[in-house]
């Protein structure tokens, strides 16, 4: 491991674009490309989305903790809330799938997660909490000298 960031905030909508920049600034370290950034940018609004409207069903009062790991090009992110959990998970990779369609929620989430990221984890026990965790190799890396 090269470094690693941990991030703690309350489960508020305006907290999505924190979590964005805190996260692509880490990233930045390795040079990436712009659009490397922006897939990064747009699995953690997912992630983070999810948990305020899925996990803590809007309520500000949830903690969402992000945790960054750069290993060489290598960036793994976990994104965990403990909120309601996911019963089905499966079901709930399915696009088009949404338990919120009164709120106009297309259900793709995690399918553009899986699409962005080399690698991804979904973790849940209901009543417990939720860690997605995805991974991306950062292509144009180079080498830091610390």
């Amino acid at each position: 491991m090269d470094n690693q960031m941990t991030l703690t905030f309350i489960a508020r909508s305006e907290n999505e674009g924190l979590a964005r920049v805190a996260v692509t600034s880490f990233i930045a370290q390795l040079d990436p490309t712009i659009e490397e950034l922006s897939e990064c940018k747009t699995i953690v609004s997912e992630a983070v989305s999810n948990a305020i409207i899925h996990g803590y069903a809007n309520n500000p009062n949830g903690i969402i903790t992000i945790h960054a790991i750069r290993d060489g090009a290598a960036i793994s992110v976990a994104i965990k809330d403990e909120g309601c959990g996911i019963e089905d998970i499966e079901q709930a990779r399915e696009p088009l799938y949404t338990t919120k369609p009164e709120i106009e929620r297309s259900g793709m989430g995690f399918t553009i997660m899986e699409s962005f990221s080399d690698f991804l984890q979904v973790e849940s026990n209901v009543g417990i909490g939720t860690v997605i965790t995805f991974t991306k190799q950062i292509s144009s890396a180079r080498t830091l000298v610390t």
